[in-house]
């Protein structure tokens, strides 16, 4: 005897994604997201707040938290796809390109497949500078809760 598999995406705000779907977010970095991260989390490198410093190092400039970075695919993610109620099960990236204060960063993920039976994807992202350069690039998995009723 056969059951039919659950629809793993029953509930979710934007419904079950597709492969080949994406999504793409730009912000300018500032000061303050540096501050911010510190904040947050405790990291005071130099080379985030010592201009001087920074200047002569291989970057040549201050430079974001990698975190700061990387938190446009965050939104990229919870708010646009898979959206809302989606959170990280594990991501695996890697740092190509520092990125400096006053930079415009775009993010992109990008579903390369989808689980029928449980809201979960795997994404291809990246986040690349105003000049294209990827600054940051690899795959997460990512699970989406129904908010509905909640």
């Amino acid at each position: 005897m056969t059951t039919a598999a659950k629809d793993g995406w029953a509930g979710v705000t934007n419904g079950k994604p597709k492969s080949g779907q994406f999504s793409e977010r730009s912000r300018t970095t500032k000061m303050n997201d540096i501050v911010a991260f510190t904040e947050m989390t405790g990291d005071r490198n130099p080379v985030h707040y010592d201009e001087e410093l920074a200047k002569k190092t291989p970057f040549g400039k201050l430079i974001v938290q990698g975190g700061v970075t990387t938190g446009i695919l965050n939104a990229c993610v919870a708010e646009d796809l898979p959206g809302p109620g989606t959170v990280f099960l594990g991501t695996n990236l890697s740092f190509k390109k520092a990125v400096g204060v006053n930079e415009e960063i775009t993010g992109r993920v990008e579903v390369v497949s989808v689980r029928d039976d449980k809201p979960i994807c795997e994404l291809k992202v990246s986040v690349v500078d105003s000049a294209g350069d990827i600054c940051v690039e690899g795959t997460a998995t990512t699970y989406t809760m129904p908010l509905q009723g909640l």
